[in-house]
Order: structure tokens, then sequence, then C-alpha cells
């Protein structure tokens, strides 16, 4: 058991390690006890892979990457925002459906989202939390993520078990969505019940100790009545990298009553719990004073690990109750209310290898004190959404519409650690360790840059400081109309408008020998009126194909640009300290061109577009703040998505994106000099020019199938908030290809085997950087083999 040499330490609200094992084999056990097949129950050909946006699920025969054939298909987004089919949406939207979820052996969301070029992920720090951290077109996006429609709150990291598929909005998307980033929003459909029952499956074995088993039952109770149960037990540990482990599970039932009548209700539950060692990479040159590489990177052993098994820990936990109501008005009026709770937690001591000071050469060998990033973070939220949707028929044009009311109010509380070492790995004779330093850390507790230990020993004082707080308030209207103009033209709009209110104390502390000594408390509000809009024309030359150029905005409040979760004051710097900041502005232009082939079987879309965020908060002079800052992203994006033939599926696409800092904060000499501009010109952080993401399937026999995944990287700079090229250090992650490996074999009708091989070549690639302390190498090879069964 972990951090049994801590003293002082409150685990409030997080569950013990101990049953890791039992966890994963309790729910194996239970998929098998669920897959025992129900007596009264005809088997279900519907269960495969249902798609949220069909109302049954699609034979397993006729059904490939979440494309119905035999429906003539392809996946809708399933909020009922989207007025008109993708094919006909003026805007770039990536829908990832449940076989592509399941074909990749996808168990993350950065698992998930690999597949959508454009999309990157940044570092936990600066700041930001220790959690899913997308970035989407060169925009933080940590706020953007939705579950069925509604904002999901709280650093996390979240898992696929009861997911039916993702969507992906890009660009500025504020008219759907409220208050962003401007990158764009990703939205998780769970999976509900059907009219139906079945039972699924799975079990999967592979290197590095890799478990999990998931269970999906659906159990029609008669035809207006069922259930749902999905369960998850997984564990494992990290390949390519030492004492890095895992262990998660989850449980998600739902019941939905009325499900063939104008009314439906719909009762969802869903609890995820994990454990994990958590991992702050490598080095970076700032370490030492040796030469750096060429990518900032100091060369050590992709495999080296610089935490503390003692000490180190990362419990996560997230629960979501959701109570969904949806009336069929008429045939052509509906109305849906959506009632929400849910609560996370985000709880963990992680080793910045990079924050424990400068290291020292003692005796010919480089040294280096551990340094800490801690986090305490529950998020409680309370929303509810109204929508009005439907079609008319008004002036002779026929409209397509969705009418919103949403309500929400979110709390976030954030507090630290202490993490004082009273016993540890001993630093050589010769190394010095500040004053500053041995009060908040203390002595000891050192380990070699080029070959860390993670087997040190530690004891230590951890206790939990008070705690800062925020509020966060929102009310907001919306519309949306298709208009369709005879059998060629159609007009898109959306608006809407937001009140959004942030209020909370700041708490700024100071410790010594890990107690806490001295706490200043700040409080702070503000609340900001905003309006957004989206309009775009679309013409089908022919009916499953459009052209079309849109335009939309999006708003962000201050707090939330940076990925951390409404935790930032509503005022600026310097001489802007009693002025409350207005939001910052993103627009986009976009125009291109999709198109349904072969049966509305496969999808295709091409889209150019450039995209102008303004009005951050930038130094522009000695002691002078201003919110002046832009920055700029433009380029063309191409994807793909379904069946070239009954047996070739493929899914993926490419992104070209050229990022630049229009204009940045100036950097003050110390002289009181300045250097205007420095950055100036300088790509993005967490934004390559290139990226390119393929995974293919080809049925080879009736029963055995192919394929594999490729995907492309080009250079990525670092950065703590998305600032340009990680500031003078111009750190950055090395272009990379991957590759995955994919097979499949079909034993019977209810039984197949899936062997995946993950990062095929082993590849030993960067797949994130902050640019200021750490990067983070990304998994090495795993193979892992699954039996999937189904009723």
């Amino acid at each position: 058991m972990r951090n049994s040499n801590v003293a002082g330490r409150d685990f409030s609200g997080v569950a013990s390690r101990q049953g890791r094992a039992l966890g994963v084999a309790a729910v194996a056990g239970l998929a098998g006890l669920c897959l025992a097949r129900p007596a009264a129950a005809a088997p279900a050909p519907g269960a495969d892979a249902p798609m949220a946006a069909t109302p049954t699920a699609a034979s397993d025969s006729t059904e490939v990457a979440g494309v119905r054939i035999d429906g003539k298909r392809v996946a809708d987004p399933s909020s009922s925002k989207f007025t008109a089919p993708l094919v006909d949406t003026p805007k770039s939207v990536t829908v990832i459906p449940s076989k592509i979820i399941e074909q990749t052996a996808a168990t993350s969301l950065t698992d998930i989202l690999r597949t959508s070029p454009g999309i990157t992920f940044g570092a936990g720090e600066g700041g930001q939390p220790l959690a899913d951290r997308p970035f989407i077109r060169g925009q933080a996006s940590a706020n953007n993520i939705f579950v069925d429609g509604v904002r999901d709150t709280g650093g996390q990291t979240r898992e696929v078990f009861d997911l039916e598929q993702v969507e992906v909005v890009k660009g500025p998307d504020s008219a759907y969505s409220g208050r962003g980033s401007g990158g764009g929003s990703i939205n998780l459909s769970s999976k509900t019940p059907k009219a139906e029952t079945f039972a699924r499956g799975s079990v999967g074995v592979g290197t590095d100790e890799y478990v999990r088993a998931t269970a999906d039952v659906n159990y029609a109770i008669n035809d207006s009545v069922a259930v749902r149960l999905n369960l998850l037990g997984a564990e494992g540990n990290t390949p390519g990298r030492k004492g890095v482990e895992f262990s998660r599970w989850g449980v998600a039932p739902s019941l939905a009553v009325g499900l063939n009548g104008d009314t439906q209700m719909t009762v969802s539950y869903y609890h995820l719990d994990t454990d994990q060692t958590p991992d702050y990479g490598i080095p970076l040159l700032t370490k030492t004073t040796e030469p750096r590489t060429a990518s900032g990177i100091l060369a050590v052993d992709p495999r080296s690990f610089y935490g503390v098994a003692d000490r180190d820990y990362q419990k996560t936990r997230s629960d979501i109750v959701t109570f969904a109501i949806d009336h069929k008005i008429d045939d052509d009026l509906a109305v849906r209310q959506v009632v929400r709770y849910s609560k996370s937690l985000n709880d963990y001591i992680v080793t910045n290898p990079g924050d424990g000071g400068v290291a020292q050469l003692v005796n010919g060998q480089w040294w280096m004190k551990r340094g800490t990033k801690t986090r305490w973070n529950p998020t409680t939220t309370v929303a509810a959404v109204t929508d009005l949707h439907g079609k008319k028929t008004l002036g002779g044009l026929e409209h397509s519409f969705d009418l919103g009311l949403e309500l929400s109010r979110e709390e976030n509380r954030n507090a630290t650690y202490s993490t004082f070492t009273t016993s540890g790995a001993a630093c050589p004779a010769g190394f010095t360790i500040a004053a500053n330093t041995l009060a908040s850390l203390g002595a000891g507790d050192c380990t070699l840059v080029y070959h860390p230990n993670d087997k040190d020993s530690w004891t230590g004082i951890i206790n939990r400081g008070p705690a800062s707080r925020n509020v966060a308030k929102t009310a907001a209207v919306y519309g949306f109309d298709t208009i369709k103009f005879g059998d060629r033209w159609l007009l898109n709009l959306g608006l809407r408008h937001d009140h959004y209110e942030s209020a909370g104390v700041d708490v700024a502390t100071t410790q010594a020998n890990g107690v806490f000594t001295s706490v200043t408390y700040t409080p702070r509000h503000g609340s900001w009126d905003f309006t957004n809009y989206q309009a775009g024309l679309v013409y089908k030359p022919t009916e499953h194909a459009s052209l079309y150029v849109s335009y939309g905005t999006s708003s962000t409040p201050p707090g939330i640009s940076g990925g951390d979760q409404n935790a930032n004051t509503a005022t600026g710097s310097g001489n802007l300290s009693s002025t409350q900041l207005v939001p910052e502005d993103s627009k986009s232009v976009e125009a291109g061109a999709k198109v349904n082939l072969f049966h509305d079987s496969l999808a295709l879309s091409a889209a150019a577009f450039k995209t102008t965020r303004k009005n951050a908060q930038i130094q522009v002079d000695n002691g002078v703040y201003a919110q002046v800052g832009e920055v700029e992203v433009k380029g063309f994006e191409l994807g793909f998505s379904g069946n070239v033939t009954p047996k070739w599926q493929v899914f993926g696409g490419y992104a070209y994106m050229d990022s630049e800092l229009v204009r940045g904060a100036v950097t003050v000499a110390a002289n009181g000099g300045v250097v205007t501009n420095l950055n100036t010109g300088d790509p993005l952080a967490n934004t390559p020019k290139h990226s390119f993401s393929s995974f293919m399937t080809y049925k080879i026999t009736r029963r055995f199938s192919l394929g594999g995944g490729a995907y492309y990287v080009s250079k990525s700079f670092g950065g703590n908030q998305g600032g340009a090229g990680g500031g003078t250090n111009k750190v950055y992650a090395p272009a990379y290809w991957r590759y995955d490996g994919f097979a499949s074999w079909t034993i019977n009708d209810q039984v197949d085997l899936q062997l995946n091989v993950q990062n095929l070549t082993d590849k030993r690639y960067i797949m994130r950087t902050n640019g200021v302390h750490h990067a983070d190498p990304a998994p090495g090879r795993q193979a892992i083999l699954t039996v999937n069964v189904k009723y």
C-alpha cells in the first residue's frame, strides 16, 4: 500500500487504493454473470453498436464504424441545437462513433481525440490541473467539455466505457456552448436505454499487466420501459514508463420510461473512480547548465521516472445524476428538459522534475532535488437546460429550429498540500539548498538527473491548506434556425445571450516545515453579459452534398482561458488591478464542402478557416497592461468517415494550422528598458502546423479483419498558458509518426477476438511539453487481446 510513511495527511473523500485487483476481478465476474443470456429474451440483433443519432441500433452485419449501411445514414450530432444533418451543417464537426472507440481500444479522452486531427493536449502546469486539457485549433479547451449537452466542469481524467459517440465542434462556437476559449467544444454522448434486450461484454488482457473488463446490459421490461447498466474495471502499467500504474472502476445505470410514447423520461447515474501514479515526465534544458538539445528536452532515458511511490498519487472521482424528459407535442414540435447534479474530485501530489531548483554537478554527476505540484479540487455543478425544437413552415419557408434556456451554478474549491520531507533520499555532500526551499520542502529527497530512482523511500508531513472558493452562475437564452430556400439553399442562424457571474475568495498561504503559517483571503466578484452568433449559407449541388461559408463568434470571460476552472480574478494586473476585464473575443470565417457517398455510407469533408482571438491582457510597457493581445490561426482541414466499400472502413483526416502571436506582451529588461514584442510572430503553443490521423480496417474474409492506424504530428511548441513558443525557451516536442495495429476474428455470432498493438514500432516520442519544466513521453508499445461477447 502506498503512502504508509506519510504523517498528517488529510484524505477527506478519497477512496483507499487497497483492493485494487479485486475491483477488476469483481467487475470481470459481474460481466460474465451479466452476459448469461436472459431466459425470456430473444437475441438482440441491434445490440452491437447503437448510435445516439439513431432511434434503434443497427445489426452487426450491416454496421461498420458507426455507419448504418441498411439505414443509409452516417452519424449525426446528438444535440437538437444542430438543426440540420451533419452534411448540411456549415461548420467543421467530427463525430467519432462507438465502433471507432471500440476498434482502436481507446480508454481515455486522449485516446479518442487522437483520431481527430487539429487537437492536441497540454501538460498540467502553471496553475493548470493535472487532468484532460485538450487544445482545439490552438486554444485551450478544458472548459469546453460537455456530457450530453451539459457542461462538464472540474479537472478530470475521463473514461469511455459509457460513451455512445464523441462530437467535436471546431472553431468559435459560443452560440452552441456559451462561454468558451474560441477553439471549439467536445460533447460526450452517453449510452441510454433502448427498447430491446441485449447484453455485451469484453475482457481484455495485455502486456504491462493490462486488464480491462466491461459489461453493457440493456433489458426491455416492456415496450415502453427499459433499463441499462454499464460496468468497468481496469488496471495496468504505462508501457515504456517505470512505476507508472493505474486502476479504475465505474458504474453507469439508467432507466427509461415511455420509449414508444410521446413522453419519455430517462434517469441516469454515472460514477468513475480512478487511482493512478501521476507522471510529469522528464526534465527540460532548464534543469542543468549542459548544452541544450535541439528541442530543449534533456537527453535522458525516456523510461526515467522522477516520482516517489511513497508519496505521489492521483485519485479522481466523478458522480453525475441526470434527469431528462422528452415530450412530443405533435409531429413537428417537441420539448426536452434536462436537470443535472454532478460532483467531481481531482486530488494529487506529483513530482515535478523541474520544480526543485536547478540541478547541481557534484563529483561528476548531476543531482536534482525533487519538487512537487499538488491539488485538492472538488467541483459541484447543478444545471438545467430546456429545448423547444421542431419544424414549421412560415411564409412559405421551411424552418428547422431549436429554442433554449440554460441555467447553471458551478462551485469550485482549490487547495494545495504541504510536502515537507522529514526523511528521504539523501542529497550528496556539497549539494546546496536555498533557504526558502528548505522551509517548504525540507532537506533530502534528491536523485540523479540521468538515473532517477523511483524506489527511493520518503517520509514527510502532508497537510492540506485552506481552499479558495469560486461560484460561477450562468443564465442563457439561445436560438437556432435552418431555413430552407427551395431545394438548393439553406441559411443556418444561431444566437445566444449569456449572463455570467463569478464570485469567490482567493487564498494565499505561506508554510514552514509542512505547516501552513499564514493565510490571506481576497474576495472577488465579476459579472459579464455577452452575445454571440453564427451564420452560415449552404448550397446543395446534390441531395447528399453541400458547399458552405460561415461566420461564428465566441466569448472568453477572465479566468477560464488557460484551462483552469474559473479560478482567476475578474480584474487585471498593474494599472488594471481595479478594472474588471472584458471577455476575450474570438471570431472565425470558414468555407467548406461536405459530401456523403455510396448511399450515405461514406462522409467526406473539407474546410478552410481563419480564427482570430483578441482582447487578451498583456503588458505593453513597464508596469502598464492593456487588453490588446491578439492571436490568429488559419489553415484547412480534411476529414473522412465511413465505408469506401462494404469491407473497407476508414476514419481520420488531416489538419494544417498556421498559428501566430499577432501581438503579445513586451519584455521588460532589468534596467527598466523595454524590448518590444519579443515573441510576436511566434507560433502558438500546442499548435502543430501539420497533423494527420487515419484508422482503417479491411474485412479479408467473412470472419477475419485486419487494419490499423497511422498518426503524424509535426513539431509543437510548449507553453504554460498557451502563449507563443513556450516563452523565450523555445522548447518543443519534435515531430513524430505513430502506428497502431488491429486484427479481429469472429468466432461465431456471439463471440469475437480483437488484437490491438498500440505504438506498433515502439516509437519513443514526446506527446506534450509545458515549455518550462517538463516533457511527457508517450507510452511505448503495448499488445492487448480482447474477447468480446454479445447476446
